[in-house]
């Protein structure tokens, strides 16, 4: 399979990893010189970094760099946009691939705020495939739908993505920033707050996450965290614990409670992935996980 990677910076290159580590053959385009001739020495780099860790199980297939727009496109059966977030840019970019890339092909942006809407209004094969960055080392992608996205587009995009070795979510709607940066912007908003009243220092913000939170949450996510920390469940965390979040959320003009009714509808969720029956054992896994991840540490430093 042939994808057409638009954008040789950061994203773009790490995209290219990904797609070649998988097996398909990759056209990277980029309009500037300067980029496309420093991508293919950061492209061996980040091969060569993956082979070093053991996490590279195939020969990449080949990239080739392309100036011109319509050669990376000519045999594309997936695009992948990596322009850099300006709405006009994407406007006019999102314009020219529809009208240069082969029909039915998917055109997926990497925004990592604009929506489809924005920037490619009533095209349907048009959506946002967000990924961490760098891509080719966080697996987690958002497929992010226009109302007018086909969701056959949706279905073929998330199976390339998870047969390439990402883990696509689909959002059930468009919304700004989508879900990777909004939690992001939630962690980073309270730290400004934490530093500028006085609570404390820049380097302790980021040890209680590096040595706390980030710990746990490379291991599970805030939902299951929750659920975990008290015996009963994430009901029952809630029930005790509810309180004292709104009252931080109220000192910060929030207001988000955690009502009877929401609390009801994450726990069933929970509780179709984790029976309360089974909650011993996962627990027994967290910390054998948290286990696993400080020898690790202590093994790279």
């Amino acid at each position: 399979m042939s994808i057409a990677v638009i954008g040789a910076g950061t994203i773009g290159v790490g995209w290219a990893v990904v797609f070649a580590r998988a097996g398909h053959e990759v056209a990277l385009y980029d309009p500037d010189p300067a980029r496309r001739e420093a991508a293919p020495a950061e492209l061996s780099l980040r091969f060569g970094e993956l082979a070093e860790f053991g996490v590279l199980d195939r020969e990449p297939a080949p990239i080739a760099l392309h100036a011109r727009l319509e050669e990376a496109l000519y045999e594309a059966e997936h695009v992948q946009e990596c322009a850099p977030e300006d709405l006009a840019l994407k406007r006019e970019l999102f314009a020219r691939l529809d009208a240069l890339a082969p029909p039915g092909v998917p055109l997926a942006s990497s925004s990592s705020a604009l929506t489809a809407s924005r920037f490619a209004p009533g095209r349907a094969r048009v959506l946002v495939a967000h990924p961490g960055n760098p891509p080719h080392l966080l697996p987690i992608v958002e497929l992010v739908p226009a109302p007018f996205t086909s969701e056959a587009v949706v279905d073929r995009v998330y199976a390339l993505l998870r047969d390439a070795g990402m883990s696509p979510v689909r959002l059930r709607r468009e919304i700004d920033g989508f879900v990777f940066n909004r939690l992001q912007g939630a962690v980073l908003r309270e730290a400004y707050c934490l530093v500028r009243d006085g609570v404390v220092e820049v380097e302790d913000i980021d040890r209680v996450m590096r040595e706390g939170l980030g710990r746990r949450y490379a291991v599970i996510g805030p939902f299951e965290t929750a659920d975990l920390n008290t015996r009963g469940g994430i009901e029952e965390h809630a029930r005790r614990l509810g309180p004292a979040y709104a009252r931080m959320g109220a000192e910060r003009g929030q207001d988000d409670p955690w009502t009877p009714e929401l609390v009801a509808h994450v726990t069933a969720q929970r509780r179709a992935l984790l029976p309360l029956t089974d909650w011993d054992e996962r627990v027994e896994w967290r910390d054998r996980m948290l286990l696993a991840l400080e020898r690790a540490r202590r093994e790279a430093s």
